[in-house]
């Protein structure tokens, strides 16, 4: 296992997850700065439901950037770390930029079809990231919050992906948009199990 949590390393075996971690810190830390009372920044790069009168295409890119909080952002670009090197290194740069996008847009077409409040944050592209590598490296040993004990990440990725459902069918107004959790988490199964039939390359 390589080192990567170290700048000049980190930016050169996933120059991909630096760049989008940056992107994210730098679009959070211009909300913090200047939105208003109004949260006019954020709620200008939210994704909004379609017959809102508030939605713009741009908003599903944008969303992914958008965070609701520090401890959004944090728990976020965490988990983006976490799986994102792992994955990257696998596929490098263009493939796993690729994935993640594709994850994050998928996030946003399930939130706009299943939903009807706007969302902001990574979590969508998240998801697929956990699913491929849930997928890759099932037996890999996660913590999970407030779970004290190691999972392994295929019992991890059916827990959430278990909470996500029960959330999105029985709403509780938790804010959370589980069903663009559900849409990246399928997108990213999806591409992980083609890719790998179709690339019989070695993961490591």
């Amino acid at each position: 296992m390589a080192y990567n949590s170290y700048g000049n390393r980190f930016l050169k075996d996933t120059p991909v997850v630096m760049n989008l971690v940056i992107i994210n810190v730098l679009v959070f830390l211009i909300q913090s700065l200047f939105d208003g009372k109004e949260a006019t920044i954020t709620m200008k790069l939210a994704l909004w439901p379609i017959d809102s009168g508030e939605f713009k295409p741009y908003q599903l890119v944008t969303h992914m950037f958008t965070h609701g909080g520090f401890a959004h952002i944090l728990f976020n670009m965490f988990a983006l770390w976490s799986f994102g090197t792992w994955l990257e290194k696998s596929w490098g740069p263009k493939k796993f930029l690729f994935f993640y996008l594709a994850c994050g847009l998928t996030a946003a077409v399930a939130q706009l079809l299943f939903s009807n409040v706007p969302a902001v944050g990574a979590s969508g592209a998240v998801m697929g990231l956990f699913a491929a590598f849930a997928y890759l490296f099932p037996n890999a040993q996660l913590i999970m919050f407030p779970i004290p004990v190691p999972v392994k990440a295929k019992w991890a990725i059916a827990i959430m992906a278990a909470i996500d459902l029960f959330g999105g069918v029985n709403p509780t107004g938790s804010n959370i948009a589980h069903f663009a959790h559900l849409g990246g988490l399928i997108m990213g199964f999806i591409l992980v199990i083609y890719w790998n039939k179709t690339n019989k390359k070695t993961f490591y």
